[in-house]
């Protein structure tokens, strides 16, 4: 029950649903969700943590950034609410927005990301 309400809970906001969708294809670094979000680090991070506490992403740390993947190897319930969620947002207007967004986003330096992030 606690699984199921936690992944409920993390479901109930676009924005971290648009994350699921930009980890669907991609393994993103914060710095890239921020970007494309265009929401504070703070913010963006905390939608990172929810999604991961309740399993739908995962992490990993390569140098100084840190990258969102889909889980490796997710519970029965995870999958199943990462196919639902997925093959009913495809087509969105706004997840084919990021989708662009995102290969531009993803091709750049994280480098050269969080240099242009610090200066705003």
């Amino acid at each position: 029950m606690d699984n199921v309400l936690k992944i409920s809970k993390a479901l109930a906001d676009e924005n971290r649903l648009r994350i699921i969708m930009m980890v669907k294809d991609r393994e993103p670094c914060v710095c890239q969700i921020v970007e494309i979000l265009e929401y504070a680090p703070s913010t963006v991070s905390k939608h990172l943590s929810i999604l991961k506490e309740a399993g739908l992403i995962d992490s990993y740390k390569k140098g100084r950034w840190v990258y969102y993947k889909k889980p490796d190897n997710p519970s029965r319930v995870v999958s199943d609410a990462l196919q639902w969620v997925m093959s009913h947002l495809e087509e969105s207007a706004q997840i084919t927005k990021d989708r662009l967004k995102c290969i531009s986003v993803c091709e750049q330096d994280p480098v050269e990301i969080a240099k242009i992030q610090r200066n705003r």
